[in-house]
């Protein structure tokens, strides 16, 4: 059967540990050897791109890289003849998308896995770094808190179903209109057995926590609506102040791109508790890690 990678709940525990642990390994296979990677954009990456892109080359594979108007998905073509042909050149289809339905469309029709490179609903690909590099930084996760504060969107939902699948207990810092709704949070705490806990001051969500995670106030697309993003997220800042509510040790964690002054100060993504880069270089091997996984390497 075709294993696809739309949302993090699509692994199972176990599941999720052995893409981590492949993603580590230095001796992987070539399941890519001769066969090409489609990788189809919506919307423009630093990150997703270079990562995915040298995973596939270093999974022996051939990316290609496809802007979302050279294909036009729904204008010149249906998303499911776009997928039905591309599946015929490619062993692996992934896409980074402004609706989630796009992905869910690709792989109702794909004989190849189809990988979520990011989409309105969720960024799987990112949570796998996230958890990647507090591993490699924390050690196992499993009782420790993991906070993320700011809106509550495709970053921090994904995340928190990586943290909960791994044990991690998941402290929500989000401000009322931005935050999860209570259908949400039971979804996120029956996944696994860590939990999640949703408050409306970022302080306090904060406290205790081995990692702090925060987003821009602004994602793409919302441009418009940035003046009162400003205004709703004040206090929610992550500065030198609020990290030491963490505990002794904590890491500082963002997605990229950052916006120094708003979501974070400047000395705290740019100190000694910054793990941000290395966050990001992860986004390579965590996609070399689940590529080769879909692809049935164990």
């Amino acid at each position: 059967m075709t294993r696809h990678f739309l949302d993090i709940p699509e692994l199972t525990a176990d599941e999720l540990r052995t893409v981590l642990a492949l993603a580590e390994r230095a001796d992987l296979p070539q399941p890519l050897a001769g066969k090409g990677a489609a990788l189809i954009f919506e919307k423009p990456s630093n990150r997703t791109r270079h990562s995915m892109e040298m995973a596939v080359v270093q999974l022996g594979g051939h990316p290609v890289y496809t802007r979302g108007e050279e294909v036009g998905l729904d204008v010149r073509e249906t998303v499911e003849d776009v997928t039905r042909v591309m599946a015929g050149y490619h062993a692996v289809l992934a896409a980074r998308v402004f609706q989630h339905s796009v992905v869910e469309r690709m792989a109702a029709v794909s004989d190849v896995p189809v990988v979520n490179m990011l989409s309105d609903h969720s960024h799987p690909l990112q949570a796998l770094a996230d958890v990647l590099t507090m591993q490699q930084v924390h050690g196992d996760l499993a009782g420790h808190t993991v906070a993320y504060v700011g809106d509550y969107n495709n970053v921090s939902r994904s995340l928190a179903e990586a943290c909960v699948l791994l044990g991690a207990d998941v402290s929500l810092g989000c401000p009322v209109g931005y935050c999860a709704d209570d259908a949400e949070l039971e979804r996120l705490n029956s996944l696994g057995a860590g939990t999640v806990r949703q408050v409306h001051r970022a302080v306090d969500a904060v406290a205790g926590a081995v990692a702090v995670h925060t987003d821009t106030w602004t994602s793409m697309g919302q441009e418009a609506e940035k003046a009162e993003r400003v205004k709703v997220f004040e206090g929610y800042t992550v500065d030198p102040a609020m990290m030491a509510l963490a505990v002794p040790g904590a890491g500082f964690y963002h997605c990229l791109p950052a916006y120094r002054g708003y979501e974070v100060a400047a000395e705290v993504i740019d100190g000694p508790q910054s793990h941000v880069i290395r966050q990001a270089h992860n986004r390579m091997h965590a996609a070399r890690g689940l590529m080769a996984f879909l692809l049935g390497v164990r």
